[in-house]
């Protein structure tokens, strides 16, 4: 019978897999802020100094390891939601909240993509997204009901906010950072009551869902177990 490893060749084994798994979050993270979500598996590996299998022994998919990467910032996401809804002023604290995920996704191309995509295969984060979509559209009907919020104002905006940010942020943010800055306030100035005429009809919610599920699908499809990309 073969011996198994020693009590101190044990614990040396999970201690080096916590620093591996620990190298790998770290560098996940800079590569998909400064690559964005449709970065490979094998280039954060590379950044981490660890195998592509060693990369996938700790995260089986993709999805898992955004999930993990991004779970504090949909924290701090759901955060800025009850930090708004505790505004007295109902139209500061919808403009505050805006203002706020707009500047995460600014600091952050990762999370300017996560917050415009879907994984439902990531439960935690998808759990964290619906519970600040909750809050937000009660920021809504507060800022309606104040009569600061154009009526015609729709959920489905704020995804199209966040799409074009997301946009900004890949097209200028390396060389014109704060150009977002202009987009959100010219947009916030929009969604101000009185309406300054009627819009055209916002977009399905299905569609949308079918739009940040698509999306989803093309930041996980490099999820290849070899080093090569």
């Amino acid at each position: 019978m073969t011996p198994g490893p020693k009590p101190h060749d044990a614990q040396s084994l999970r201690s080096d897999a916590e620093r591996n798994r620990g190298r790998i979050l770290v560098a996940a993270r800079t590569v998909f802020e400064r690559d964005g979500l449709a970065a490979s598996m094998a280039s954060v590996a590379r950044e981490a100094g660890v195998g592509i299998a060693t990369l996938f022994r700790h995260f089986g998919a993709k999805e898992d390891l955004i999930a993990a990467v991004f779970a504090d910032r949909m924290d701090a996401y759901v955060a800025a939601v009850d930090e708004a809804l505790d505004t007295p002023d109902p139209w500061a604290g919808f403009t505050g909240f805006i203002e706020a995920i707009c500047a995460m996704q600014a600091t952050d191309r990762g999370f300017a993509d996560v917050l415009t995509t879907t994984f439902p295969a990531a439960e935690g984060l998808e759990e964290r997204r619906a519970a600040a979509f909750q809050g937000f559209l009660e920021l809504v009907d507060r800022a309606k009901d104040s009569g600061q919020l154009r009526a015609d104002f729709a959920s489905q905006d704020l995804v199209l906010l966040l799409v074009a940010n997301a946009g900004v942020v890949a097209f200028a943010g390396d060389i014109v950072p704060d150009a977002w800055r202009r987009l959100v306030a010219l947009v916030i100035q929009s969604f101000q009551a009185p309406a300054r005429g009627p819009l055209p009809a916002a977009p399905a919610d299905d569609a949308l869902y079918e739009a940040m599920l698509r999306a989803g699908s093309a930041s996980i499809a490099s999820r290849e177990r070899s080093s090569t990309t």
